[in-house]
C-alpha cells in the first residue's frame, strides 16, 4: 500500500498559504516518511471582513478548519498561533511550531511618507483594545478607525489614504517579505504582544497516530520532580537539574522556596499551591495548563512537594497526559513519612519492634473522612521487602487470609537503576510460582493490590523510551541527558572518557594577552581556559579576539561574558571553521589555538596559509574510562572519536550490532569505520542538540513509515 498523503488545511489569504506552504516544506525535510497537500478553506473570518475583530467569536479564523478536520476532508490544518480559540475543542488537538517570527507589533507609514508628514489627528488603523491605548498614548489626537482584510489589503487602504498610518503585527511583514514597509517597532516593554504572536500552531484530530507523532518531536516531556520537604536538601540532584533547565515551572506551597533559584533567568513561576479547602488554582485547571504549556513547546516542570506519588495527585496530572499522548518523566522526592520518621529515628522497621508498615489517609473519594475496614483493608496495596524468594509462600498466607487470586502484583527489581525491572502477575500467579524461572540475584520488592497494575506510560514521545547510552564527556552529559528525556527517551550515562587539564598549556594561557585570536573548539576547551585562567588571576581587560567551531563553545563563551567574532554560519566543525578562516587574511597576526588532545593539525593549518603565527597547545587530555559492564541500550551517541575508541576497548565493535548508532562529525564517524561499523545517524549539525534532534527524527521517521503504509 503507498503512502498516505496528508492534507494541510489553510486559509486562502497569502500570508496564511505562505506558513503553510514553509511549514509543509520543513515537515518534508524532516520527515521523507510523510507526504502532504495543500487544501484551501474559507473561515468566517474570510467571509465577514465588516465585523470588528473585538467583538468576534474565538473561532472567527478556525470555525471551517476545525469542521473539515471533524470531516476528514483534511488532516492538519496551519495557523498563526494567537488565532487559536482557548481552549480548543474537546475532540481536536494542537501543538506549537519551534520556528518563529519578531512577535512586536511594528508602525506602518503609506509609501514614501515620514513622520513628519503625519497630521496633527492621524488616522490610525488598529484591531485591537491593546493597540488602540497603544496608539491613544503616542497620539492623544488620533482618530482610531478599525481595519480588516488581508495583509496586502491593509497597506493598499493606507497607500490610497484612507488611513495615515495602521499599527500591525510584525511578523506577517517579515513572513511576507514586507520588512521595508516597517517605519518604527514597537518594544515589548511598550506593547505587549498577545500570546502566541509571530507562532505558527498545528491541529489535528485528537489520537491521530500519525499527527500525534509528528507532534512528538516538536514537544519536550514534563517532569514530575519531588519536591522533598521542609529543606531543600530532600529533592534529588536529579530534580535540581531539571529545575535548572526549565522553560516553566509550576510549584507548590509546601516546599522549600530555595528550590525556585535553580531556575533559569527568565524561567516562567506559575503558583498553584494547594491547602485544605484552600486552592490557588483548581487541580483540573493545573492539569490543563501542563498540557497546555508542554504543547507550546516549553520545557515543564511540575514540582511537588515531598514525593509526587505519595498523596500528590500525581495520577490525575499523568492520566491526562496519557490521554494525549504528551511525554512525561517522574522524580521520586523524599517524602514526609521518611523524613519524619527516618530523619528523627522513629524508624518504621526495626528488629523486634516492627516489621512494616501501612500508609494511608483518612480521607475517601470526595474528601469525607472514613474509616478503614477489613474489605478495603484486603485491598490496600502491600510493598514486602527481602520478599522476591518467598513470594509464593506469601502469597499463600494472603490467600489464605481472604485476598483475591486475581489481585494484581509485581516484583520491582534495582528500582531507580538503568536496568530497573518490572515483573507484573497476580497473587495467585505468585503462589503457582510466577518468580521461579527469573534469572536474577538484583534486589527486588513486592508490590501487591491494585496498585501493581498501574504504570506511567513509557512510548510517547519522538523516542517512545528508547534507552540512549551515552559516551560523552561530563561537560555535555547533562546536555545530552535532557534533550533525551525532551523526546521521551531514557538517557544511560555513561561516559567513556575523562578530559583532564595539561599544566604544560598554563604557562600559554599566562601569555593569553600577547596574542591576537584565540581558537576554542569546544565547550570543554572553554572550561579549561576558564580554570586556568582563574589559578593565574589573569586580566580579562586584554582578551584577544575568539573564534569558536559552533554554538556550544560559543554559548559557552558568552556565559563567560565573551563573544566570539568568527564561528562558521552552518557546518558546526572544525571542516566549517576552517572554511570561513580561508577567506580571512590573519598575515602578521598571533593566534593561540587550545585544543583537546585528539583534535587534527586541520585549524592549525589552514592558518597558517593565511599568514598566521599559530601556537598550536594541548589543553587537556582524553582518557578511557571502563565499567564493570555497560548497560542494556537501544541506541548510543558518540559525541568524539575517543569515546568511540574507550567503547571499542570495552565491549567490541559486534556489541553495536542491532543498536542505533548516531555520531557528531567526520572524526567521530571516521573512528567507528576503523572498527567496521557505520552509524545509522550522523548530525548535520555538530551539536548535543542535532546530534539528539536527528536521532529523534531517525526513530520517528522509522514509525512513520510503518504508520503511514497501514
Amino acid at each position: 500500500m503507498g503512502n498516505r498523503i496528508l492534507k494541510a488545511g489553510t486559509r486562502g489569504s497569502a500570508l496564511a498559504m505562505l506558513q503553510t506552504r514553509d511549514t509543509l516544506e520543513r515537515f518534508a525535510a524532516l520527515f521523507p516518511a510523510l507526504a502532504f497537500e495543500s487544501v484551501t478553506v474559507e473561515t468566517p473570518g474570510d467571509r465577514d471582513l465588516t465585523t470588528d475583530l473585538r467583538q468576534s467569536p474565538g473561532d472567527f479564523f478556525t470555525r471551517d478548519l476545525d469542521d473539515a478536520l471533524r470531516e476528514g476532508r483534511i488532516d492538519l490544518a496551519v495557523h498563526s498561533a494567537k488565532d487559536l480559540p482557548d481552549p480548543l475543542s474537546g475532540d481536536l488537538d494542537w501543538f506549537w511550531l519551534p520556528w518563529r517570527e519578531d512577535p512586536r507589533d511594528a508602525w506602518v507609514l503609506p509609501e514614501g511618507r515620514r513622520w513628519a508628514d503625519l497630521p496633527a489627528r492621524p488616522v490610525v488603523g488598529v484591531s485591537s483594545a491593546r493597540r488602540e491605548a497603544c496608539t491613544l498614548r503616542r497620539f492623544p489626537e488620533a482618530v482610531l478607525k478599525p481595519i480588516r482584510g488581508t495583509i496586502q489589503s491593509r497597506l493598499a487602504q493606507l497607500d490610497a489614504g484612507g488611513y495615515d498610518a495602521l499599527l500591525m503585527a510584525g511578523a506577517a511583514l517579515n513572513r511576507l517579505e514586507l520588512a521595508h514597509r516597517v517605519a518604527e517597532w514597537v518594544p515589548l516593554d511598550e506593547l505587549p504582544v498577545p500570546e502566541g504572536q509571530g507562532r505558527l500552531a498545528v491541529t489535528f484530530r485528537l489520537g491521530d497516530p500519525v499527527l500525534t507523532a509528528l507532534r512528538a518531536y516538536f514537544v519536550k516531556a514534563v517532569r514530575f520532580v519531588g519536591a522533598g520537604v521542609g529543606s531543600a536538601d530532600y529533592c534529588t540532584w536529579g530534580g535540581i537539574n531539571d529545575l535548572r533547565q526549565a522553560d516553566v515551572c509550576l510549584y507548590d506551597v509546601l516546599m522549600d522556596d530555595h528550590l525556585l533559584t535553580f531556575l533559569p533567568k527568565g524561567a516562567e513561576r506559575i503558583f498553584v499551591g494547594k491547602r485544605c479547602g484552600e486552592h490557588a488554582v483548581r487541580q483540573p485547571d493545573i492539569t490543563s495548563l501542563i498540557a497546555r504549556k508542554v504543547r507550546q513547546g516549553h520545557r515543564v516542570v511540575r514540582l511537588k512537594g515531598g514525593d509526587p506519588g505519595l498523596f500528590g495527585r500525581l495520577a490525575e496530572e499523568t492520566d491526562e497526559l496519557d490521554r494525549l499522548a504528551l511525554p512525561y518523566r517522574v522524580r521520586a522526592g523524599v517524602s514526609a513519612l521518611t523524613v519524619a520518621t527516618t530523619g528523627t529515628g522513629m524508624l518504621l522497621t526495626r528488629r523486634g519492634v516492627s516489621r512494616g508498615v501501612a500508609v494511608m489517609t483518612p480521607r475517601a473519594e470526595g474528601g469525607a473522612v472514613s474509616g478503614v475496614a477489613q474489605d478495603v483493608r484486603l485491598r490496600l496495596p502491600l510493598v514486602l521487602f527481602m520478599s522476591v524468594r518467598v513470594a509464593a509462600e506469601m502469597a499463600g498466607q494472603l490467600l489464605d487470609e481472604g485476598w483475591d487470586a486475581a489481585t494484581p502484583a509485581a516484583a520491582a527489581f534495582n528500582a531507580g537503576a538503568d536496568d530497573e525491572q518490572v515483573v507484573r502477575t497476580t497473587l495467585g500467579g505468585l503462589r503457582a510460582g510466577a518468580l521461579a524461572a527469573l534469572d536474577t540475584d538484583a534486589p527486588g520488592l513486592l508490590v501487591i493490590g491494585e496498585a501493581a497494575a498501574c504504570g506511567f506510560r513509557r512510548d510517547t514521545g519522538a523516542l517512545r523510551g528508547c534507552r540512549v547510552l551515552v559516551t560523552c564527556s561530563e561537560a555535555l552529559l547533562e546536555k545530552a541527558a535532557a534533550r533525551i528525556i525532551d523526546f521521551g527517551g531514557v538517557p544511560l550515562l555513561r561516559p567513556l572518557i575523562r578530559l583532564t587539564p595539561c599544566a604544560a598549556a598554563a604557562a600559554a594561557v599566562e601569555r593569553l594577552a600577547a596574542y591576537d585570536w584565540l581558537v576554542l573548539t569546544s565547550p570543554s576547551a572553554v572550561h579549561f581556559l576558564m580554570a586556568m585562567a582563574r589559578d593565574s588571576r589573569l586580566d580579562w581587560r586584554r582578551m584577544p579576539r575568539l573564534m569558536a567551531c559552533g554554538p556550544g563553545s560559543a554559548a559557552a563563551c558568552e556565559s563567560h561574558g565573551f563573544t566570539p567574532e568568527l564561528t562558521p554560519p552552518m557546518a558546526y566543525s572544525a571542516e566549517g571553521l576552517a572554511a570561513v578562516l580561508r577567506e580571512c587574511d590573519f598575515a602578521g597576526q598571533s593566534v593561540l589555538r587550545l585544543r583537546s588532545e585528539k583534535a587534527g593539525p586541520l585549524l592549525a593549518e589552514v592558518l597558517r596559509a593565511q599568514g598566521a603565527q599559530v601556537d598550536d597547545v594541548q589543553l587537556y587530555a582524553n582518557e578511557p574510562i571502563s565499567y564493570p559492564h555497560l548497560p542494556v541500550f537501544d541506541a548510543v551517541f558518540f559525541a568524539s572519536a575517543s569515546a568511540v575508541e574507550a567503547f571499542a576497548a570495552q565491549a567490541g565493535g559486534a556489541a553495536l550490532a542491532g543498536k542505533t548508532v548516531v555520531t557528531i562529525g567526520n572524526p567521530t564517524t571516521a573512528a567507528l569505520a576503523a572498527h567496521g561499523c557505520a552509524p545509522d545517524v550522523v548530525a548535520a549539525e555538530s551539536t548535543v542538540d542535532g546530534a539528539i534532534e536527528a536521532l529523534a527524527r531517525e526513530m520517528l521517521n522509522r514509525g512513520m513509515v510503518r504508520s503511514n503504509q497501514s
